[in-house]
């Protein structure tokens, strides 16, 4: 069920409307507190959503709430379950997305 879920909310993670992008940012900083280690079979789905795009955005909103978002997973979740695919992405980043992942690795 979560999965169906989180498949069909991706898409809002990195959507080329700017508005509904935040917002998603936006709901899914609300929801990681309310879920936790349950994220788990989504996760490897998620950070790529969330970090894509968002993490270099020029929109100011959108960079924030992406990097709350990041900062939310490491609070809530175990981090052992953000080590993989927070490497995985910093491989390939650039920039200050790149800068800002690895410093979450560290």
């Amino acid at each position: 069920m979560l999965l169906q879920i989180f498949d069909a909310f991706k898409p809002r993670l990195h959507d080329s409307n700017s508005k509904v992008n935040l917002v998603a940012l936006e709901a899914m900083h609300k929801m990681i507190p309310l879920l936790k280690d349950n994220l788990a079979p989504v996760i490897n789905m998620l950070v790529p959503a969330i970090v894509d795009n968002n993490l270099n955005s020029k929109n100011p909103g959108i960079y924030a709430a992406a990097t709350n978002v990041i900062q939310a997973l490491c609070q809530h979740l175990d981090t052992s379950l953000l080590l993989q695919p927070f490497c995985t992405k910093a491989q390939f980043l650039s920039g200050k997305a790149k800068q800002d992942l690895t410093e979450k690795l560290a």
